[in-house]
């Protein structure tokens, strides 16, 4: 398996290269040279399977020949032994057609486990084989930041330095992130927006020499591993609910798109997927993308729904590589102009090969509040905010038949105050995370400055 970047001038790399590079060096995206696909007897014989072996299935299209099939189920079995429900992914029925599946019966309650749990076995895998160390940098708008940590903080062959904007994420979210006390884990709170440290951390990445001084690996959504992992779960739950022709359809709460992106991917490998529903909040910049043809930055507003406080949606480029018929220089062009005027504007033949695809809208924080208390008293399902978007848009999304399934990404107990606030019901956090509002914290508070980020790292790593 090739791997190319959507800006089309760095080199094609390997699955193993693209994993440790993460962002290419012309600051596009990778994504493989070309889709792979299932025959429809490869699809049903995972019916039914549970979900290592459907992972195992999917993951290994990725990986050709590099990882050997042993190496690649251990890793998946370790990946998922910890979680806490036996399906790993499962689905949740609330009414004759929405389902919900649940994203975060993982260590730290959120969908990013699911990914980030075989990420870091599979990077360890990586590094060994190179016989490197590694320093991994991210960027969280709150749950890939605990998540990135709580499978990294054992590592033997990588630190990692997380970034979060100050002050902008649920105190769940920030002492999951904080509390871990390992030598090798180290948070930095930005003073700005999400998107401020994803900006520093693409700067990071872009300066070629303190990249490879330091053997710079990426964690968040850019790096391909991620969305390759995400994939799973959309094949295993459509082939759980298709029956009878009818494709199965997901809403998304989305900020950086790449959650998304993983089930435009499964549906191009053959799973019998239909709509895919781009739920947003009032940072709605993906929702009038696809309303309008215009990508344009505005400023961040914060929310209840803080992991979707996000304008400058990463993988969004992935998408618009795919609309252009892969034309990497139409790629370019528009990423100039987002850099240089903070707007692009699609034009009608790509803009129409995205909406095939997708259908998109927005709950406001109001409107988020009544589903949450809507479900509860309806269902008896306590919904967290982020879900709580995505299941807002699925009750009024029309174009579709089917089931429809919502991403439900993270815990209720993760956002306790909006959730109560919304039901008058507080949810617990599980025992096992109780000690966590105690625990002692380390943070670092650094300017929303790269230089500043680049500093810290190198004296970090020095010592």
């Amino acid at each position: 398996m090739r791997y190319v970047s959507t800006r089309g001038e760095a080199p094609e790399l390997d699955f193993g290269g693209v994993l440790l590079t993460g962002l290419a060096r012309d600051g596009g995206l990778y994504v493989p040279a070309e889709w792979p696909k299932f025959s429809s007897a490869e699809l049903a014989s995972l019916r039914g399977r549970p979900y290592a072996d459907i992972a195992f299935a999917v993951i290994a299209k990725f990986t050709g020949n590099e990882v050997a099939p042993t190496d690649l189920k251990k890793m998946i079995a370790d990946a998922y032994r910890g979680f806490g429900h036996p399906a790993v992914t499962p689905l949740k029925q609330l009414n004759a057609d929405q389902w919900l599946l649940e994203l975060f019966h993982g260590p730290t309650l959120a969908f990013k486990d699911v990914a980030m749990q075989f990420l870091a076995r599979v990077m360890d895998w990586a590094l060994a084989r190179r016989s490197m160390r590694a320093v991994i940098v991210g960027a969280t708008s709150g749950d890939t930041g605990g998540a990135a940590i709580e499978a990294f903080k054992a590592s033997r062959h990588a630190s990692i330095f997380i970034l979060h904007p100050q002050g902008l994420v649920s105190e769940v979210q920030r002492r999951q992130m904080t509390t871990v006390l390992s030598p090798s884990v180290h948070n930095i709170a930005i003073r700005g927006t999400f998107d401020d440290c994803q900006a520093i951390l693409k700067a990071l990445f872009n300066d070629h020499g303190f990249r490879d001084g330091v053997s710079l690996a990426g964690v968040n959504s850019i790096n391909w591993a991620r969305i390759m992992a995400q994939i799973v779960y959309y094949v295993a739950a459509s082939l759980a609910l298709a029956a009878s022709g009818r494709d199965v359809n997901f809403t998304v709460p989305t900020g950086n798109f790449g959650d998304i992106f993983a089930g435009l991917v499964a549906k191009r490998m053959g799973a019998p997927i239909g709509r895919l529903v781009i739920a947003t909040n009032e940072n709605d910049i993906l929702d009038r993308a696809l309303r309008t043809g215009r990508y344009e930055v505005r400023g961040v507003k914060p929310s209840t729904s803080p992991s979707m406080d996000i304008q400058v949606s990463s993988n969004f480029e992935r998408l618009l590589f795919e609309a252009h018929g892969r034309d990497a220089a139409s790629v370019r062009r528009l990423m100039a102009s987002l850099g240089q005027s903070g707007a692009f504007t699609i034009e009608a033949g790509p803009l129409a090969a995205i909406r095939a695809e997708f259908t998109s809208g927005t709950c406001d924080m109001t409107e988020t509040a009544k589903v949450i208390a809507r479900t509860l008293a309806e269902t008896g399902e306590l919904l967290d905010p982020h879900t709580a978007v995505g299941y807002g848009m699925a009750l009024k999304e029309r174009d579709y038949s089917g089931p429809m399934v919502t991403l439900a990404t993270a815990h209720p107990a993760k956002f306790p105050d909006a959730v109560e606030k919304a039901s008058g019901k507080r949810p617990d956090l599980p025992p096992s995370l109780a000690p966590l509002m105690m625990a002692e914290e380390r943070v670092s508070v650094l300017a929303n400055d790269p230089e500043a980020v680049k500093a810290f790292i190198l004296e970090r790593v020095k010592s």
